[in-house]
């Protein structure tokens, strides 16, 4: 692994959650207070790996820091049981990634953005509107209302498939209290039992996963899907806010994140792509997406005196450092050995 990336964990509730720290390639966003950092974590089902890292990379290539972590019980985070998707729990996930990032040394904690996709673009808001103290949000190809996603799945699905998909919400709901959880997997074929089903769902999701990934998930949360609305949450939001919205998106509502945009207002910026909702991970969608992340980012976290530009002490005029690990500072926050 280059020297520019390095492993990293941290304590979630008392597990661990693993992910990798990208360092800036320069200094030219660095303040009184040290760097900007983006935290970034996956949507339903996602990992690290599946293409969050090719974002992160041009971000540090921009001059940012970035954390990039896998949820508990998903990729390479600990967790039991495995592949347990919660609302509540991935949302005190983020927490704790937000909490590390600012205890980081080398980091401006006054600096500190969020980014999301699909479901996590709806978590940053959350998240965001719970910290208080966010300095930016992008949150791309967004699930801002689940109440809406709920009702997309019946429109492209059918109401039967979507009442199959709830009995078996129900199956993990009542299995949780024995330990056995029920799972359906993630994405599947129009007309299979899985979480997404549209036309491009598994062709597309598959198209970013690694080989290893594993294609499964419980079921309890679709029971609290319809209550869960980021969108609901948007005018607490007074940090700028990208909101990238594929306008061909079969997944997530694009009526959501474009109101989830009018309810922020001023803060907000919305770039509209031509594209499918996986779309935005490869090719040209990429591009077109991470640029303007990357234009957005720098543009909105830049330090109001660059360290570059401010006189030096008088009796220490010495740069800092490019190579200087910027480690975690906590005792609860280490990296792994290496095996």
């Amino acid at each position: 692994m280059s020297k520019a990336v390095k492993l990293v964990e941290f304590q979630s509730h008392g597990t661990t959650i693993r992910g990798a720290w990208f360092r800036a390639a320069d200094k030219h966003l660095e303040g009184e207070h040290g760097l900007p950092c983006v935290v970034m974590a996956h949507g339903l089902g996602g990992t690290r790996a599946a293409r969050l890292d090719a974002f992160a990379e041009r971000f540090a290539a921009a001059g940012l820091e970035v954390l990039v972590f896998d949820y508990r019980s998903f990729g390479a985070s600990d967790g039991q049981p495995r592949q347990h998707f919660g609302i509540r729990r991935q949302l005190d996930d983020w927490k704790a990634a937000i909490s590390f990032a600012r205890a980081h040394e080398g980091i401006d904690t006054q600096r500190i953005a969020l980014w999301g996709s699909s479901f996590s673009g709806g978590h940053v808001i959350t998240a965001a509107a719970e910290d208080g103290a966010i300095a930016a949000v992008s949150s791309q190809g967004p699930m801002m209302d689940g109440r809406a996603a709920f009702l997309n799945v019946i429109r492209y699905a059918g109401l039967g498939q979507a009442l199959k998909i709830t009995l078996h919400a129900a199956w993990d709901t009542f299995g949780a209290l024995t330990g056995i959880r029920h799972y359906i997997p993630i994405v599947g074929q129009p007309g299979e039992i899985a979480t997404m089903t549209s036309a491009d769902a598994e062709s597309g999701y598959k198209a970013i996963v690694p080989n290893d990934w594993v294609n499964e998930i419980t079921t309890a949360w679709m029971l609290e899907l319809p209550l869960y609305r980021p969108v609901a949450r948007a005018s607490a939001l007074s940090c700028p806010t990208l909101i990238g919205i594929c306008t061909q998106d079969s997944v997530a509502p694009t009526s959501a994140a474009e109101e989830t945009a009018r309810r922020i207002g001023a803060p907000a910026e919305v770039k509209r792509y031509d594209i499918g909702h996986f779309d935005i991970y490869v090719g040209d969608g990429f591009e077109q997406a991470v640029g303007d992340q990357v234009a957005f980012f720098t543009r909105v976290l830049r330090p109001a005196t660059p360290v570059a530009e401010a006189p030096a002490p008088a009796d220490d005029a010495a740069s800092t450092d490019p190579e200087t690990d910027t480690g975690p500072a906590s005792d609860t926050a280490t990296e792994p050995k290496a095996d």
